[in-house]
């Protein structure tokens, strides 16, 4: 079998952690041909993030040098305790020794100047895959696993200039095969790709957004014609819901790609929204495997699945949203409607969910909570006082997901039913024509309490 197999930052959260994944690949690596992608270590992106904002309004650039200093402990901690090989151990601190010089140069720049384009974000968010590939490269060939540690862009993953998330470029599926088919099939070497990052065609380095890595590990397997991707996370596989919001919460064995894109688009932490659309053409499967529990089945993500007699099967919930109305009388409704996406597209607003009404014009768009200001930015001056744009914040989104719903009648009512029951008010609601899914808004105190009750009315914790 030919496997393209990535870890997240959980996975790769310490040494430890690194050289149990390195006898992870090693055991599965025997009669099979591996491509692996990993995330950043737990956490280093968060800081980077952190430390990239801190150098626009801090004036001193002190707290570099202290910065710099914590990622070199935890690299060379993760180093020393992932590669036994002395020889292996000095050829990557090398190489994380200057990584780490770039950044903190990166850094210092950004300082003086006070300003973080998008552009130079990505860069400096590249620092994390960039310096996790080499060291479970290292770590692999330390167990006797001859391997090869590449960035995204050496891999192949080209993409447009939509620095934070950008787009893959088509001839990307090219690209990859002609820099990893020599690799895997001729030099039976397992190549170690820095997710989450490409690069240009002029050379500059973008990121594909958070959770990219996933889609790292797709686009490779597509190119590559591999006959599965593996999802190594911190869980057994996908779960009927959030188990800390619902403790008998149930392992989905099998998932249709709509209900697991469903899933990722309205919160469920699977894998990046945009993940499946390169494996759905080639029906290659995607399985989610728990990296502390490796022999555990998981969760296969394919194009279709075993009957059960589940309606919905999963619910997922998104807290961190909030909505923006557009009204206003006299407007040309398919004009209106186009102006406003035009202005969210060009200000990169996430869209999530929307619901209209056309008699007198209506508008509600879900958004991510942190796009909210810039999205009533840009639709103030789109409308330019000839209507209304408000904002309701506070809120949250429930997504009920089965592709049993579709053409079984009175789901909907069912679920509204619920939660009537246990006076819980529904502030908006969408339904998409292929019946997959039915979403809603409520107030975000009462968004857990809605989940628990429809799994509970549905009796997602009892199995098929």
């Amino acid at each position: 079998m030919r496997i393209v197999m990535k870890f997240g930052g959980t996975s790769v959260k310490d040494g430890r952690s690194i050289l149990h994944c390195a006898n992870l690949i090693k055991k599965f690596s025997k009669n099979n041909e591996v491509v692996v992608v990993t995330s950043a270590m737990a956490g280093v992106t968060d800081s980077l993030l952190h430390a990239a904002k801190k150098c626009c309004n801090d004036p001193s650039p002190g707290f570099i040098k202290l910065f710099i200093a914590e990622m070199t402990k935890k690299h060379y901690d993760a180093v020393n305790d992932a590669v036994r090989n002395e020889e292996i151990k000095s050829k990557v601190l090398s190489k994380v020794d200057k990584l780490l010089d770039e950044l903190e140069k990166v850094l210092l720049g950004i300082n003086y100047l006070g300003e973080l384009t998008p552009r130079s974000l990505d860069y400096i968010l590249s620092f994390g895959e960039r310096l996790s590939a080499p060291i479970l490269s290292a770590s692999l060939l330390s167990v006797g696993v001859d391997s090869l540690a590449l960035e995204g862009g050496d891999a192949g993953i080209l993409t447009d200039e939509t620095y934070g998330r950008a787009k893959p470029l088509p001839e990307v599926y090219g690209t990859i095969k002609s820099r990893l088919e020599p690799l895997v099939s001729i030099k039976k070497t397992v190549p170690v790709v820095s997710g989450f990052i490409g690069t240009t065609k002029s050379g500059n380095i973008t990121t594909l957004g958070r959770g990219g890595s996933d889609l790292t590990a797709t686009l490779i397997a597509s190119a590559l014609n591999a006959d599965e991707v593996w999802l190594w996370k911190e869980v057994d596989g996908v779960m009927t819901t959030d188990p800390k919001i619902v403790p008998e919460a149930r392992l989905i064995p099998e998932i249709s790609y709509q209900e697991a894109m469903e899933l990722s688009h309205f919160g469920a932490k699977i894998l990046h929204p945009k993940a499946l659309e390169p494996v759905m053409k080639k029906r290659i499967p995607v399985r989610i495997k728990n990296t502390f529990n490796p022999d555990a089945e998981g969760t296969v993500i394919k194009e279709s699945v075993t009957s059960t007699k589940d309606i919905v099967k999963a619910l997922s919930l998104i807290e961190r949203v909030a909505i923006i109305n557009i009204s206003g009388a006299g407007f040309d409704f398919a004009e209106t409607m186009s102006n406003v996406f035009r202005a969210l597209a060009e200000n990169k607003v996430h869209v999530i969910m929307v619901s209209q009404s056309s008699s007198e014009l209506n508008l509600s768009i879900v958004v991510d909570e942190a796009d909210v200001e810039k999205a009533m930015k840009a639709l103030n001056g789109m409308i330019n006082g000839n209507g209304n744009v408000s904002k309701m914040e506070d809120i949250a989104v429930i997504s009920a997901v089965g592709a049993g719903m579709a053409g079984t009648p009175g789901v909907a009512g069912r679920i509204f039913s619920a939660l009537g029951r246990n006076r819980i008010n529904v502030v908006m609601i969408s339904q998409s024509c292929s019946e997959y899914n039915v979403s809603f808004v409520v107030k975000r105190d009462e968004g857990r309490k809605a989940v628990r009750v429809l799994h509970e009315e549905f009796e997602l914790g009892k199995g098929s």
